[in-house]
């Protein structure tokens, strides 16, 4: 089932909650990402019915297995080619936005390329 950006930009940050906290909440998440309280609970609700989050009886929100997937997935290209940007000097806030932006769009190819980069520049 093909996701937009937006969730993956979701489920990254209900990773990186629940990984803090244990789960998410969506209040939690309309702070760490400055949207409102009704997009989230919209979004939420989306993602609930593709099967990529689960919301208990407390509003506490977990990833399944195929939304932890995939924000292991956007987490892992985000942290990568932030690290690839600081290396080649972008300043750390600049080098976040950026690969903010690159994470969703960049072919595997190009990102295997890059880490590889990486790679060698700490060898």
């Amino acid at each position: 089932m093909e996701i937009r950006e937006s969730g993956e930009d979701y489920l990254e940050q209900i990773l990186i909650l629940q990984t803090q906290g244990g789960y998410a909440r969506s209040i939690d998440i309309a702070v760490a990402m400055n949207f409102s309280k009704p997009s989230v609970s919209i979004a939420m609700k989306t993602l609930r019915e593709r099967g990529y989050i689960t919301m208990d009886a407390e509003s506490h929100i977990r990833l399944t297995e195929s939304g932890r997937a995939i924000a292991e997935r956007i987490y892992d290209r985000h942290q990568r080619l932030t690290a690839v940007l600081i290396s080649l000097g972008v300043s750390p806030e600049a080098a976040r936005e950026d690969a903010c932006k690159m994470e969703h769009d960049l072919s595997d190819e190009t990102f295997h390329a890059l880490c590889k980069l990486l790679d060698r520049k700490d060898a």
